[in-house]
Parts: structure tokens; sequence; C-alpha cells
């Protein structure tokens, strides 16, 4: 006669047979009654997935601490009590803070919407993708001008001198500058339009 692993039971042992018809019990009650616990649920957190949350929540302790049913009531009033206390649960849970509408307005004067308060202002990805193109091929062709245009576009309009400081440092008087920097201009203008 071989031994058994006292890790397995006996399906005839009656504590096995009791497990099995109380998990039946469950199911069947479950079964017949999900909607109720849902509304329930529902009447407590007042929203419809945290009452599935609570419901789910519910069964799944049920479940676990099955071998604490002890008969005296039904099923149904046990499991109800469990629902209950989990929704009860979901509502400490959930952060203290009134709900408010992104479209609610601010003030009552004010036209501004809570949205427009929380909304990004930072350029999007692809703004930043079409700038940084941008600002390279505006490089390129500050780099294709004559050497005396591209130091007067880059001491004036990319380095932010003044025409004077720009002058004192190329040598030359304000005018020429003034003069330089607006031929590099309408050059640049004129090959990012090409392009």
């Amino acid at each position: 006669m071989e031994a058994r692993p006292s890790h397995i039971q006996d399906e005839h042992d009656p504590t096995v047979q009791i497990r099995v018809q109380v998990i039946g019990e469950l199911q069947d009650t479950v079964s017949r009654n999900l909607a109720i616990f849902y509304k329930t649920a529902y009447r407590y957190v007042g929203n419809p997935h945290d009452a599935e949350d609570a419901v789910q929540d519910a069964l799944l302790s049920a479940y676990k601490h099955l071998d604490q049913f002890k008969g005296t009531a039904k099923m149904t009033t046990w499991l109800t009590s469990i629902v209950t206390n989990s929704a009860l649960t979901q509502l400490r849970r959930r952060v203290r803070r009134p709900h408010v509408s992104l479209d609610e307005p601010v003030a009552a004067e004010q036209s501004d919407c809570v949205a427009d308060r929380v909304m990004d202002m930072r350029p999007t990805p692809e703004r930043v993708y079409i700038q940084s193109e941008l600002h390279d091929h505006l490089m390129r062709s500050v780099m294709e001008l004559s050497p005396s245009l591209r130091k007067a576009i880059q001491l004036c309009d990319l380095g932010g001198l003044k025409t004077m400081e720009a002058a004192e440092i190329l040598g030359v008087a304000q005018g020429t500058v003034k003069a330089q920097v607006s031929r590099g201009r309408a050059k640049l203008k004129q090959r990012m339009c090409e392009e």
C-alpha cells in the first residue's frame, strides 16, 4: 500500500467536503446577487468604477476568509456586510478634495475656466522640433553669407549687440553696420524662402 503525502487531502474527508460545499454556496450566492452587491457599493461610493472595485475587493476578501463564515447568518447577509465594509474602505482611501469640473469658471466675473489655468503652456515636442529645424536652417544660411554681412548679423541679430557696439568691434562706422545688417537680413529672407 502506497503512503499518501500529508499535504494532499482526501476528497472524502469531512472538512474538505464542507469546504467544497461552502465554496459552492458562495458561488451560487454571488451569481444570484451580484447586481445587488454592486448597487449596495454604488450607494456608498457614488461612482460606478469605485463600486466595481469595492465589490471585487469584497468578493476576494470573502473567498480568502471563507473559513470565518460560521453559517449563523445567511451567506447573502455575510457578503453584503463585506461589500459595505469594502465600499466604506474605498471612501476612506479617497483624497478629501472636492471634484471641480474643468469647464467651471474660476470666478463669477471671469471667463477663464479651470482647464485654461491647468493647461500646459510649454511648447509641444512638434513645435520644439520645428523650431530646431528652423534654427539649423537659419544657421546654415547665415554661414553662406559673405564674411562682412555674416559678422554684422552674428553680432547684432544673434549676439544682441547694439549697432554702436558692433561698429566698435568691427572697426567700421555705425551706418556701415546698419547697411550690412539690412543687406544680410534681405539675403537671409531670400534664401529661407527659396528652400
